[in-house]
């Protein structure tokens, strides 16, 4: 399909962002289109080993490392920029929206009758998940530091928020209980490649 050859070549660009990350003046994606990235990447991952059973595979494929890798990058940039505090209180309130716009998706937990034992592990993992993406703080954890860095904390922890909410939904979406991100419109869909000219005779 033109979509998978599509995601396939973004993928190739989206593995490049971490060696980018290390030089120090190097141009960074920003936050929406790293993890737009790692969605994709996701979907790209679970179209190939969605087959395989969730008890057998163990879940390798619900990861959010490149959830917390792409907040690493908003910090960053947020860093460079003319006005760190208010680019990391941005940074942390755009996390919180995407957080939003995951739990929509997400599904309901099958709360049938039952013991927990007798359930799929699938359906129990959910369950858990979903609870843990909705849980809420227990309070102001950020306290107590310097401007700068209380700013920085509430990045850090919009972005545990992220990830409790990302890794619910890849366990859904391994589960075929959600259409892929891009059908459901909450991130773009790969951008099309304009076919090669052909070499002239």
């Amino acid at each position: 399909m033109t979509w998978r050859r599509n995601l396939t070549l973004l993928l190739a660009q989206v593995a490049l962002w971490p060696a980018m990350a290390l030089a120090e003046d190097a141009p960074l994606p920003d936050f929406e289109a790293c993890l737009r990235g790692e969605i994709l990447r996701y979907e790209q991952a679970v179209d190939a080993f969605a087959p395989t059973p969730a008890e057998k595979a163990g879940y390798p494929l619900a990861n959010v490392s490149g959830v917390e890798f792409c907040g690493t990058i908003g910090i960053v940039i947020c860093d460079r920029s003319e006005e760190p505090l208010g680019c990391q209180k941005a940074l942390a309130v755009e996390q919180d929206i995407w957080r939003a716009r995951v739990l929509t998706e997400l599904p309901e937990p099958d709360n049938a009758d039952g013991r927990e034992a007798e359930k799929p592990f699938s359906k129990v993992l959910y369950e858990q998940l979903f609870h843990l993406a909705h849980g809420m703080s227990a309070g102001r954890d950020c306290a107590g530091h310097s401007p700068r860095m209380e700013m920085w904390c509430r990045a850090r922890e919009a972005n545990g928020r992220l990830r409790a909410a990302v890794i619910a939904w890849q366990v859904a979406r391994h589960q075929d209980m959600v259409p892929p991100a891009f059908e459901a419109g909450w991130i773009a869909a790969p951008d099309p490649v304009r076919p090669r000219l052909r070499p002239e005779e």
